[in-house]
C-alpha cells in the first residue's frame, strides 16, 4: 500500500526530471574535462541523446536503472501497486531505447548507454569516458 495518496504520488512522479539529472551532468562535466567537445540533447537525432559527440559519431544515452530497467541493478525495482501499468510503462520504455537504438546505428553512429548506477562519482565518470574514448584521449 502507497503512503501517499494517489494525486502526491502523481505529482511526486511528475517531477522527476528527464534532462539534466545529476548522473547526466556527472557525465558532461567528464566528458568536458578530458576535453572532449560535445553537444547536449541533439533533437535532429532519434530519442535525443542526452550527450552527443560529432566528431567522434557517438551519441550517448544517461539512463536512470529505475525508468529503463536496468538488468540486474537493484534500482530497477517494481512498485507494488498498480503493476499492470508499471509494466506496460517500463516495457514501453525498454522497447523505444531499443528502437532509438536500432535508428541511430544505421545512421552510422556508435551508441554507448550510461547507467546511473555506472556513475556514481565523477572519478567513475572520467574513468568511464577514458574507456569509451581510449583512442581518442590516449596521451600522444
Amino acid at each position: 500500500m502507497d503512503r501517499v495518496s494517489a494525486s502526491t504520488r502523481s505529482q511526486m512522479m511528475r517531477a522527476v526530471k528527464g534532462k539534466h539529472t545529476k548522473p547526466e551532468l556527472l557525465v558532461r562535466s567528464a566528458a568536458h574535462r578530458c576535453g572532449l567537445r560535445f553537444r547536449i540533447h541533439k533533437r535532429d537525432l532519434p530519442g535525443s541523446p542526452d550527450v552527443v559527440f560529432p566528431r567522434h559519431k557517438v551519441a550517448l544515452f544517461v539512463h536512470g536503472c529505475y525508468w529503463h530497467r536496468h538488468p540486474g541493478c537493484r534500482k530497477a525495482t517494481t512498485p507494488a501497486t498498480n503493476v499492470e501499468f508499471w509494466a506496460e510503462k517500463f516495457r514501453a520504455n525498454v522497447a523505444r531505447d531499443s528502437r532509438n537504438r536500432d535508428a541511430l546505428t544505421a545512421l552510422g553512429w556508435r551508441v554507448v548507454e550510461v547507467w546511473e548506477c555506472e556513475v556514481p562519482t565523477m572519478e567513475a565518470a572520467k574513468a568511464l569516458m577514458l574507456k569509451i574514448f581510449k583512442a581518442e584521449l590516449a596521451p600522444h
